[in-house]
């Protein structure tokens, strides 16, 4: 079975830095391209960073172009994405995805909350 488990959000101030992190299980994570997405409050769900297979290349939405960096560890089945420079519309539920730039309908995971308000 497929399981997904985000962490390391919080509450964080304009500006500050947090490193999200995905634990993957239950599929061979080297052979799968991954993504982060996002849900703020009363939006849809929005790609925010997606990543290649062997961590190679890598997409961002624009609206965190020079912000955020998705990394990953295949070796520990893990996909983690550092966010600099944090705004409040950056406030939202994070969830990463199997796919590359692929927006689920629904997320497996259970998210992580990222809050930025000072």
């Amino acid at each position: 079975e497929v399981q997904l488990v985000e962490s390391g959000g919080g509450l964080v101030q304009p500006g500050g830095s947090l490193r999200l992190s995905c634990a993957a299980s239950g599929f061979p994570f080297s052979t799968y391209a991954m993504s982060w997405v996002r849900r703020a409050p009363g939006k849809g769900l929005e790609l925010v960073a997606c990543i290649t297979r062997a961590g190679t290349y890598s997409v961002y939405a624009d609206s965190v172009k020079g912000r955020f960096i998705i990394s990953r560890d295949n070796a520990e089945n893990m996909l983690h994405l550092q966010m600099n420079s944090l705004k409040s519309d950056d406030t939202a539920m994070y969830y990463c995805a199997t796919g590359y730039c692929i927006v689920p309908s629904s997320p497996r995971g259970q998210g992580t909350q990222v809050t930025v308000s000072s």
